[in-house]
């Protein structure tokens, strides 16, 4: 039988992975479409009006489909390879036919529009209430009142972007994943031991010497070390290019027609445009909000950028170079001046952040607040990377966390979380599978830079989010909240990385277990904000234009429109986008972060406040906060609007001198 589609008798429910095979995925998932289809009709033309016939009923009618497509795209995402690319590709218009013919359901959707009009006479708890609400939106907004030509466009676009989104992606894994630099022994002249290390072990796949490919935990360190100013022009000239090389796997097409088709889906809904739409039910409603948090950042942001690139292209004249300072410079004086400055060298500073180090670290404040204890589990699992752990509280099962942390041909680029299982409660106590990816450098042992230490708190705050939920409905379970408060508890977990104490007791060298002497310690802390108005500046560079390509008429060529908004905002010579148009996949692979690019700067407004309630109750670890936040935040899900459930947390909401002062950007604001 297909192991897809029997039950799953093993520990945890987790997915039979040695028994799966890329062949089962395509009719399981057939199978399971069939079954949601029967479900659903049951529900549209049964004599069943009520919310337990209705809503309860949708929560459960595509267990199967959740399952089995959960499974297949995590592994699509993180261990890729032909078979399931070109299923993704056929899945891609199906699965999107089938979401439009649920939520074009007209039967359906009336029985779910006479439950909302007779809501107050429902006697329905909040959770419930929330639910219908959200579920009425959902069939609005993808739809369900159009008729006759209007909602057949609709279905046709809608199964497009689906397709699009998925060909820019595996286009942008392409490129990642065929593009290599080899060096010579003289390059390696001048590089950490660890860039030579990860250098020669990237080759080593390759059957080769070694190589500098287009993984971020290797090219970022070979920008930040490599004297040689000619090999560092061409890798960042590859690292920026991606998508846009020509040939079948170039994006720029891709992006023009994707705009286009949102501009038309917005407009069939009755909305100005995509950013219109995409932002009405997000925290910050309107472009012009989202616009005048950016701005506001803008200004102090691109100050200091200025002042940082004038001593930076003084160094790069002192060595001799005419200039100006270019963006594959900025990285390599910057990390000399860093040294210089505060006398941190990032290559003596990684032998106290070996992964090990940090997973404990991770796990210790995850204990310290919220009383989780971490035990290692064997698998086997997707990948013999991966690694797996329960996680349990007071001897009761909370979840099961999976943790896939090594670069590789087969995955996206980037890091994430997902959950081949997410919490709920409605049918059974369903606990979550919870999976935290990342693109690190494999070595023996795996020695981060504090930029992947904090990378790796930040998707564990994320799975904390789905560990902790704590609600009925799968509809509102863990991270499924507005975009621009889903960054909150993610970005608000890096903050317990800084905390001394944490450092003083995890942070420890991986050969003599010796910890990170004290002076040392107080110099990263100290450079905490060193080089803010670089990463501001290439952030808020990136957010302004996926704004601006949503928000008027879509932009016919988006590398002029992109060129225009970047000439119009005074970009810095020597700093690019953090994510150009050809490879935005937060933007394209998706409409995840479509027009939502800033939802990380719109979350870290909330979380530098969210933490200053710890420092204000002066203990990091404070029980009482930690509670509350759990209570409020992290077990909440969507159960509440997001600016309800802050409130409820804080007591106020936070204005953007938090953000300035977290970022050392308020003395020039």
């Amino acid at each position: 039988m297909n192991a897809l589609l029997k039950d799953w008798a093993t520990p945890f429910g987790l997915p039979p992975f040695a028994e799966i095979q890329d062949a089962d995925f395509a009719p399981a998932i057939d199978e399971a479409l069939t079954r949601a289809r029967s479900a659903i009709a049951a529900i549209a033309e049964g004599p069943g009006t009520g919310f337990a016939e209705v809503i309860e009923a949708l929560e459960l009618a595509e267990a199967d489909l959740d399952r089995i497509s959960a499974v297949f795209y995590n592994l699509a995402g993180a261990d890729s390879n032909e078979a399931r690319e070109e299923l993704q590709r056929q899945l891609a218009p199906k699965m999107s036919a089938f979401a439009s013919e649920v939520t074009n359901n007209k039967a359906l959707f009336a029985k779910v529009e006479a439950l909302w009009q007779a809501r107050e006479t429902l006697d329905l708890t909040a959770e419930q209430q929330r639910v219908l609400d959200l579920y009425r939106r959902m069939f609005v907004r993808s739809g369900a009142a159009l008729d006759g030509e209007a909602a057949q466009r609709l279905t046709s676009v809608k199964a497009r972007l689906a397709i699009l989104g998925t060909q820019f992606s595996q286009n942008l894994l392409a490129d990642e994943r065929t593009w290599y630099m080899e060096l010579a022994e003289a390059d390696l002249e001048g590089l950490p031991d660890f860039v030579v290390q990860a250098a020669r072990g990237a080759g080593a796949e390759r059957g080769l010497g070694a190589v500098v490919t287009l993984n971020r935990s290797l090219i970022v360190p070979f920008l930040q070390f490599s004297p040689r100013r000619a090999l560092r022009e061409k890798a960042y000239a590859a690292w920026v290019s991606r998508g846009a090389n020509g040939g079948a796997t170039d994006n720029r097409g891709i992006a023009a027609e994707i705009l286009a088709l949102r501009h038309e889906r917005a407009q069939l809904l009755g909305y100005a445009d995509f950013a219109s739409y995409k932002l009405e039910p997000e925290m910050a409603k309107t472009p012009a909000a989202v616009r005048d948090l950016l701005m506001r950042v803008w200004a102090p942001a691109r100050a200091k950028a200025l002042e940082d690139a004038a001593v930076l292209e003084a160094m790069l004249r002192a060595d001799g170079i005419a200039g100006p300072l270019e963006p594959w410079d900025w990285r390599y004086y910057s990390e000399k001046r860093r040294k210089a400055e505060h006398d941190l060298d990032e290559a003596a500073l990684k032998p106290y952040l070996s992964l090990d180090a940090m997973l404990g670290a991770m796990f210790d404040c995850a204990h310290r607040l919220f009383g989780l204890e971490f035990r290692e589990i064997d698998g086997p699992f997707y990948h013999p990377d991966v690694r797996g752990w329960e996680v349990s509280r007071r001897g009761t099962h909370v979840a099961v966390f999976l943790g896939d942390y090594f670069a590789r041909g087969s995955k996206r680029s980037g890091a994430w979380c997902s959950a081949m299982r997410s919490q709920k409660k409605l049918g059974g106590d369903v606990r979550p599978i919870v999976v935290n990816v990342c693109n690190f450098a494999k070595g023996d042992p795996c020695l981060l830079s504090y930029d992947d230490a904090r990378t790796l708190f930040h998707e564990f705050g994320h799975a904390l989010h789905q560990m902790l939920s704590d609600v009925t409905y799968g509809f509102i379970s863990g991270t499924s909240v507005a975009r621009d408060f889903v960054e909150l508890p993610s970005q608000l977990y890096e903050h317990w990385l800084e905390v001394p104490a944490v450092l003083e007791a995890h942070a420890r060298h991986y050969q003599t277990g010796a910890p990170m002497p004290p002076d040392l310690l107080q110099r990263l802390l100290a450079a905490g904000t060193y080089d803010q108005g670089f990463a501001t500046v290439e952030f808020i560079a990136s957010a302004l234009v996926d704004l601006e390509f949503h928000t008027g008429a879509p932009p016919a060529d988006p590398m002029q429109k992109q060129a225009e908004v970047l000439e119009a905002m005074g970009l810095p010579h020597a700093i690019r986008m953090r994510h150009a148009t050809p490879h935005f996949a937060h933007v394209f692979s998706g409409d995840g972060y479509s027009s939502g690019y800033y939802s990380y700067m719109w979350s870290e407004v909330m979380d530098a406040d969210a933490f200053a309630a710890f420092e204000e109750a002066g203990d990091p670890f404070d029980p009482e906060i930690a509670a509350k936040l759990e209570k409020f935040i992290l077990s909440a899900g969507g159960s509440q609007e997001a600016e309800a459930l802050y409130l409820q947390f804080r007591g106020k909401m936070p204005g953007v001198e938090a953000l300035l002062k977290g970022r050392g950007l308020l003395e020039t604001a």
